[in-house]
């Protein structure tokens, strides 16, 4: 199993509307990121920076950010757009983070 770590940025003022779009999931995107091997996966927010910081265990080698030629993400980023940081195709700009220290 391996652990990836990555972050993202969310617009000022969007937390709540950010939580309540995760809240609700659609269920098909939910699905395709189990069966991608993708578990524990978290999101937490430092509301001073607006930074999101992205935690998850893929069993594999890929994790989310991998599945951007799904039509379902694609979705999801446009539907994410708005309230995010973004590049040109809505996905998320996100930099992948280097593990340093990891306790069992």
């Amino acid at each position: 199993m391996n652990r990836l770590a990555f972050k993202m940025h969310l617009n000022e003022g969007q937390k709540e509307e950010y939580k309540r779009r995760h809240a609700e999931i659609w269920p098909e995107l939910k699905l395709l990121l189990k069966d991608s091997g993708i578990s524990e996966y978290s999101i937490f927010l430092d509301e001073e920076t607006g930074i999101l910081f992205a935690f998850q265990k893929v069993s594999g080698d890929g994790g989310s950010q991998d599945l951007g030629q799904t039509e379902i993400v694609q979705k999801w980023w446009k539907y994410m757009a708005d309230i995010m940081t973004t590049n040109p195709d809505n996905s998320p700009v996100s930099t992948q983070l280097e593990e340093v220290f990891y306790m069992e």
